[in-house]
């Protein structure tokens, strides 16, 4: 476990050192392409990922198969022991404007049968490129952090809807339905609370982690699967795709959440465990709700209108 701290660590820091140094070249914020899953990859998507895999291919010391966002499936040695789940910047928007919120994610899984799921995760990384703040935890050891101004873990313990701070999520998402679904949330904690859009799921999970905010709601997948006449709407804003929490999104910081005692699940309330680390379709994206209580987690599980002002199909359970 110790090789594969040292290699997630170094890893980590190879790609921050990478996307600093782009950065201080000025901010080009330029669309190259889509991602395999549909979402648009920016220049510094691209400086990412080259680094990720130039230093594993010199530096790794086990047989490892990789995932990346853009590269997706790559076996760097014959018969892999360990399976990278790398998402080189979870936050490429806020990245790209130079803003705080871009984090380097690395999930680490014994590779077994080729197919592991998030349950197998053994060891995570969280790396802000900003900062080089970090976030790290294993099975052996437990969680460490560094960077930090204050002790990590340090969940909050608010309990109240009113004054809660959390973040939602919007990209891949059409506006109105969300709006339906958690407006009255929003309207209710606005003011007393506060409420954050940061595109990064990675960068919102870890803050509470960290005790800066409460919860982080991104339900789109719920929506999707619950009123499955929604599907054009969803295209429409993902540009042709369905663009929910992929696993190289949250693979990493759900482990270490649940290693802090977040809670944190499905916007069913359901284990995410279960999600196949290396599929990257519509049924095995997610949707997310976590919570630095069991009593905030509950509630917000409660107050979403999952039924959209009752004008579409009756919920039913996720297939996947």
């Amino acid at each position: 476990m110790k090789e594969l701290k040292k290699l997630l660590t170094e890893l980590g820091e190879h790609v921050r050192t990478e996307l600093l140094a782009y950065a201080d070249r000025g901010l080009a914020r330029q669309v190259h392409g889509d991602s395999p899953g549909g979402d648009a990859q920016f220049d510094v998507d691209e400086v990412a990922e080259r680094a990720v895999i130039d230093h594993l291919r010199a530096h790794a010391g086990i047989p490892l198969a990789l995932y990346t966002e853009d590269g997706s499936y790559v076996e760097l040695a014959p018969d892999p022991q360990v399976l990278l789940v790398v998402d080189p910047i979870d936050g490429t928007r806020p990245t790209s404007a130079g803003l705080e919120m871009g984090m380097v994610s690395i999930a680490a899984a014994p590779y077994r049968d080729g197919a592991p799921t998030l349950a197998d995760v053994t060891a995570a990384l969280l790396v802000e490129i900003k900062s080089g703040a970090w976030i790290y935890g294993d099975d052996q050891e437990g969680l460490s952090s560094g960077g930090f101004h204050t002790p990590v873990p340090r969940l909050s313990r608010n309990t109240d809807l009113a004054t809660m701070f959390w973040s939602i999520e919007f990209n891949g998402h059409p506006m109105r339905l969300m709006t339906e679904a958690y407006a009255h949330l929003v309207d209710r904690s606005a003011n007393t609370g506060g409420i954050f859009v940061f595109n990064s799921s990675t960068f919102s999970i870890s803050r509470i982690i960290t005790g800066q905010l409460d919860a982080f709601v991104d339900i789109g997948n719920r929506v999707l699967r619950d009123h499955p006449q929604t599907e054009d709407e969803f295209r429409r804003v993902g540009r042709g795709s369905i663009l929910h929490l992929f696993p190289y999104d949250i693979a990493a910081a759900v482990y270490l959440a649940r290693l802090a005692g977040v809670v944190i699940t499905d916007a069913y309330g359901d284990d995410l465990g279960p999600t196949s680390l290396v599929d990257l379709g519509p049924m095995n994206q997610k949707s997310c709700i976590a919570a630095s209580t069991p009593e905030l987690h509950k509630q917000l599980l409660d107050a979403v209108h999952w039924d959209l002002g009752g004008t579409t199909t009756p919920a039913t359970r996720k297939t996947s």
